[in-house]
């Protein structure tokens, strides 16, 4: 049975992106970015006849990644930040590998195609699809970004646990993670760790 893993950084005054979409607030963290990569097998990514997972997408989020992971792996021993062009690490070197491995699910009514490597495009949201592919073997179901996306899972109680980054930085207005929810949820704290950086990462799991 395949987990759903919600993974965004948040302001400290809760937004995942600026009001305008960016994300040049992130506080890099090379120590962070070691944790989360350790948190999980992303070996799979580079192991014959391992499934290294999924992600789900919006569009938006979906041509974020589009135009950055594919172009990241340029023959060097590092790949630089998206978030922090200036910064560079093997970090993002071992997430590039393991994004563009894995499969891509993006949900968008307007887009026409997708040409990225394992990509899939699907016109709506189902969540009897989704249960499906949680049904099914190999590796984890990732959401980055993605609010509507991430939305949508957590009002069918799809999502398993929800990591968050909490970034040592009050934008005052943004886009909040979650819409429309129709009941507040309660969520079990699995970790709280703290970074020399600031940034906080939490990991809540679903409430039973």
């Amino acid at each position: 049975m395949k987990r759903i893993i919600a993974f965004n950084r948040v302001s400290a005054d809760g937004y995942f992106s600026a009001k305008d979409g960016n994300l040049n607030w992130v506080v890099p963290d090379p120590e962070l970015d070691r944790s989360v990569m350790a948190s999980a097998d992303r070996s799979a990514a580079t192991t014959p006849g391992q499934d290294p997972g999924t992600i789900l997408f919006g569009r938006r989020t979906y041509e974020m990644f589009e135009s950055f992971w594919p172009r990241a792996l340029d023959g060097s021993g590092e790949v630089r930040d998206p978030h922090s062009p200036g910064h560079a690490s093997v970090e993002m070197r071992g997430m590039a590998i393991w994004i563009n491995a894995a499969k891509k699910v993006v949900y968008s009514r307007t887009r026409k195609s997708v040409t990225w490597s394992n990509s899939r495009l699907l016109p709506a949201f189902d969540p009897q699809e989704i249960e499906a592919m949680k049904r099914q073997s190999g590796g984890d179901i990732l959401v980055f970004g993605s609010g509507s996306i991430a939305s949508l899972l957590t009002q069918y109680g799809l999502i398993d646990e929800y990591q968050l980054v909490v970034s040592p930085i009050l934008l005052g207005d943004g886009r909040s993670l979650l819409s429309g929810m129709p009941k507040s949820l309660r969520v079990d704290l699995l970790e709280a760790k703290a970074f020399p950086s600031g940034n906080v990462l939490l990991r809540y799991g679903r409430s039973s």
